[in-house]
């Protein structure tokens, strides 16, 4: 074969496409992506149905046959001490968490990249106003203010607590992100093709928006996907102590705290199960994608390799006799 066959061969990807084919070769990244939007799907899906059949769980007289069913055919996780279809309250809680995680994650984006990235750009006293402002920021304790705001707001309705919980986890949530994107723009602003742009008189806020934050987008979206889950997990702790939504309105922190009771955990399982077993299985999964895409956008990361599950748990020598030796093949071949 000449050279000039091998050139032909040779095929160049764009950044954006190398990071993509790093992705989809991580086998735990994909099961955590088709598991992420399989709950994803199921919890919409549902949802809407609830608000279709106009379902209100505060209204009793909707309930079923009997209290504390266990799961059957009809019921598939089983009812509630008043008679409450458990899958729809397990279903609620999913939108809940899912809702705080996604309106969190984007005010925590919004605020984080902007505050990077004007600290970063402008430096000086701007950059130390900024940075500090963010460490007060950091420093204050969380558990206490959500306890003080929970009761200033006790007698505001549910939708209103739900949108200051939103507030508090993203307010709180941003300083990291900003120092990150403020890292990144420091080294970028010194390159040429920022040097180009002051040259051809580009305005200050188009050098901010189309060429330094674009580059910095990869590694916001990997910082995304660890504060969405983060977010999960405070939304089911503050339901769990009672600084959520409360009832009628079902959380999955709610629902495991008002399952706490050895009564309960011993002879009605499934109250705790269900809800347990999803708040894991949404948390596991934008993990496992969080580390796909940290991976992917990694360029110091070594080309594509598919590797089964056991080599990425165990390592190489204890998943050989899983068929590990075998388990990784380049994408290239």
């Amino acid at each position: 074969m000449t050279t000039k066959d091998v050139k032909g061969k040779e095929q160049i990807l764009s950044p954006t496409r190398l990071m993509f084919l790093k992705f989809r070769a991580n086998r735990l990244a994909m099961f955590g992506f088709w598991t992420f939007l399989a709950i994803v799907v199921i919890v919409l899906v549902f949802t809407i149905y609830t608000k279709v059949i106009n379902y209100d769980f505060a209204n009793l007289s909707q309930i079923g046959e009997g209290s504390y069913t266990a799961p059957n055919s009809k019921y598939w996780f089983g009812t509630d001490k008043y008679g409450r279809d458990y899958f729809y309250r397990v279903i609620t809680g999913g939108y809940i968490a899912l809702q705080v995680a996604l309106l969190s994650t984007l005010l925590t984006i919004g605020i984080g990249v902007v505050v990077g990235a004007i600290s970063g750009y402008f430096g000086g006293i701007v950059d130390v106003i900024l940075m500090r402002i963010g460490e007060i920021v950091i420093s204050f304790p969380f558990l206490a203010l959500a306890i003080a705001v929970s009761a200033i707001f006790i007698d505001y309705p549910e939708e209103i607590r739900l949108y200051i919980m939103i507030c508090i986890i993203g307010l709180l949530s941003w300083p990291g992100l900003a120092r990150m994107v403020r890292a990144q723009i420091l080294s970028l602003k010194e390159q040429e093709f920022m040097t180009a742009t002051k040259v051809l008189g580009i305005s200050t806020r188009q050098q901010i928006t189309k060429h330094l934050i674009p580059n910095v987008i990869a590694y916001v979206i990997v910082s995304a996907t660890i504060t969405f889950a983060s977010s999960i997990m405070l939304e089911a702790s503050l339901s769990y102590l009672g600084l959520s939504v409360t009832e009628p309105v079902a959380t999955w922190g709610g629902l495991l705290q008002r399952a706490s009771s050895s009564v309960v955990m011993r002879n009605y399982w499934w109250l705790w199960l269900f809800p347990g077993i999803l708040l894991f299985l949404l948390v596991m999964s934008v993990n496992l994608i969080g580390e796909g895409l940290r991976d992917a956008v990694d360029p110091k990361s070594e080309i594509i390799k598919k590797k089964n599950v056991f080599v990425r748990l165990f390592g190489r020598f204890f998943s050989k006799p899983f068929g590990g030796a075998k388990g990784e093949q380049s994408i290239r071949g």
